[in-house]
């Protein structure tokens, strides 16, 4: 690399959700029996409902189960009980559910107040899940390169050309070309000459014309460069060294840094030159970019608050053109190395020159996309042919032609520096592969023919495709988005599981496991795993009903209702901590509390038995000598309700 590229303008070198098990066995797979039982778990969940039991889990089963079957007058009942009793972090979606199904009854100003409501949720959401690279990040890079066709910009002199922007159809730019003046200087450390401002016409296919000094009222005797225009064309910012009216600023080490000046279009020539109020003679601030709106200014800088060498930072422009207070990008962007030259597009995507993220030497361009609340997903190099082992920076784009510029000092150029033009022919884009099988909860057996439909974030149809006969489903997803995958199959209940896609090529793993919407229950089946009871909840060292309990019972109840002639047999387990005889006795009175509360709703006591086995049935390995983690213990805390008769 040679040696300080981004020193144009300085002396110094500052710049320049769950998964399911498949391994679960129906514990009656072998066995025969002739009686069976249907159970429709959403008919028990609605008359457990109607007798007052309230549960958010429940209430978006039932709004989903006649969401899903258009059946939006009883989604709307059941999603309004939902909301009623203000269901912490409730996720944006039912906000949307929720007013589509108060429209279709008509009441419109409701529906309203909830779609504004499910706007502001999604749009503080933060989708941008950001990862760095790692040690395969060369592989990523050679997946993003052959994306160009790259030419000499047909601009460039002996000296250093670089940095270029677009202006009322010309290509302005910075060079060291000689223009033979008396007055003209060298730069003592790179025998350069100073830097002035040149522009160049745009023809077709946006070839550069001619070079010709650009506005003599900005160039001086020191170094200017990278302009940024406003979009009306009659404000200019720029980099020039500290000097202003013939006055030339230093600071404490009697260094000349740099600064970002402003300029305005007035009578065909630039005038009102000024610093910006942010400069300092301590630091240097260089390289503004502004955003498409130009509401706020993008720049490097190695001021106070800087991560590295030089930061990018963000400062807004407000209506009577004061500025606020900078902001540093953070460290998604910014590194311990050099981040500089910013360029932000109207597609929100800020493209930038670092040699702290993994690139191919030297200064690499990098891209990112800005998310609407304001942070940066995943920073990507744009791969070979833009990038070298070289320095490369000062990328820009047009959007619409997908041609543009960078500056380069590869191997093979006219100058020190030189200006290359190019085609994009490939965007862009990270891609992973979302996948998974759709299983049964109980069975774990493997489900074909399962419809699976892929929606984004704000639920707009995205793909659709069905699983095949082993189960299996895939998509291929955009980086760093957050999806919703919604599975179906007849006689099961739909499900919908949210995902968040990483920043980083590879895969995202997704199993979903489905619930038969009529439980097949038969003699030694457990009841409790139609309706997913793995166990009856109780305080801490005692066996009273609580209200979680309670509305699980009443599930139980409900099918004891509906077959008079069912028996069950309650089992309640402990894991393995606390004495053998303790947990035994404890299981025990639990197991009578469960039936004594079923008693009391009225089912006839000879229907019921039970018994607690404490820790005499683990499931799994961890008995007392045995280190486990807390979710290992959860299963084997656990109640049954077996059936011993139909």
């Amino acid at each position: 690399m040679k040696n300080n590229i981004l020193l144009y303008l300085t002396i110094i070198s500052i710049f320049s959700f769950n998964t399911y098990s498949q391994k679960a066995k129906l514990a009656t797979a072998d066995k025969k029996y002739d009686n069976y039982a249907y159970v429709d778990a959403i008919k028990t969940y609605e008359r457990v409902a109607e007798k007052g039991y309230k549960s958010a889990d429940m209430f978006k089963k039932l709004g989903n189960a006649y969401y899903f079957n258009a059946e939006l007058d009883k989604a709307a009942k059941w999603y309004g009980e939902l909301f009623a009793i203000n269901t912490p972090d409730l996720e944006p979606e039912y906000y949307y559910r929720y007013s589509q199904s108060l429209r279709s009854i008509g009441q419109n100003d409701k529906a309203n107040e909830m779609l504004e409501l499910f706007n502001q949720k999604l749009g503080n959401d933060n989708r941008g899940k950001l990862f760095k690279k790692n040690t395969n990040y060369l592989e990523a890079i050679k997946a993003n390169s052959g994306r160009y066709e790259v030419e000499d910009a047909g601009i460039n002199s002996k000296y250093s050309d670089y940095g270029t922007t677009i202006y009322l159809n010309k290509i302005v730019f910075a060079s060291a070309r000689d223009t033979g003046s008396l007055g003209h200087r060298k730069h003592t450390w790179t025998n350069q000459y100073f830097t002035n401002l040149y522009s160049a016409d745009l023809g077709d296919n946006m070839t550069p014309g001619s070079p010709h000094k650009f506005g003599a009222t900005i160039n001086s005797k020191f170094h200017e460069s990278t302009p940024a225009f406003t979009n009306d064309g009659k404000t200019m910012y720029f980099t020039r060294n500290n000097y202003l009216d013939g006055k030339k600023g230093k600071d404490g080490n009697e260094i000349t840094l740099v600064k970002i000046y402003k300029a305005s279009l007035e009578n065909d020539k630039w005038s009102n030159i000024t610093e910006l109020p942010f400069d300092s003679n301590n630091y240097s601030t260089a390289h503004p970019a502004l955003s498409p709106d130009g509401k706020a200014l993008y720049f490097a800088s190695d001021m106070p608050g800087t991560l590295g060498q030089s930061d990018l930072y963000k400062v807004k422009i407000n209506d009577d053109g004061t500025f606020g207070t900078p902001e540093n990008l953070g460290s998604t962007i910014n590194t311990e190395g050099r981040e500089t030259f910013p360029f932000v597009n109207d597609e929100n995507e800020i493209y930038f020159a670092s040699d702290g993220h993994p690139g191919l030497g030297g200064l690499d361009v990098f891209v990112s996309k800005i998310n609407t609340d304001g942070s940066f997903s995943e920073v990507q190099n744009v791969g070979e042919n833009v990038n070298s082992p070289k320095d490369d920076f000062a990328y820009l784009i047009d959007t619409k032609s997908r041609r543009g510029f960078f500056s380069s000092n590869r191997d093979g150029g006219q100058g020190y520096d030189d200006i290359y033009k190019f085609l994009e022919t490939k965007r862009l884009t990270c891609e992973q592969l979302l996948y998974g099988e759709i299983t049964d909860l109980t069975t774990a057996e493997l489900l074909s023919d399962a419809k699976i439909t892929l929606y984004d974030s704000q639920f707009n149809l995205v793909s659709t495709t069905t699983s095949n006969v082993n189960g299996n489903y895939s998509f291929t997803v955009e980086c760093g988005k957050t999806y919703n995958v919604r599975a179906e199959k007849p006689e099961y209940t739909t499900k919908e599981q949210k995902i968040t896609i990483a920043s980083d090529k590879g895969k995202t793993y997704l199993p979903i496991a489905l619930e038969k919407e009529k439980c097949k229950v038969t003699v030694g089946d457990d009841l409790g795993k139609c309706f997913g009871i793995k166990m009856i909840y109780f305080d801490f060292d005692k066996s009273n009903i609580r209200v979680e309990a309670a509305i699980d019972l009443e599930k139980i109840l409900d099918v004891m209702s509906q077959y008079p002639t069912m028996k069950l047999d309650i089992r309640s387990h402990t894991d393995s901590r606390g004495t053998f005889k303790y947990n035994e006795a404890l299981s025990d009175r639990r197991a009578k509390s469960t039936i004594n509360w079923l008693i009391k709703n009225g089912i006839d006591s000879s229907r019921l038995t039970g018994k607690g086995f404490g820790e005499s049935q683990l499931v799994n390995k961890c008995s007392d000598t045995i280190e486990c983690t807390e979710e290992e213990h959860q299963l084997n805390r656990r109640s049954e309700f077996i059936i011993t008769a139909l």
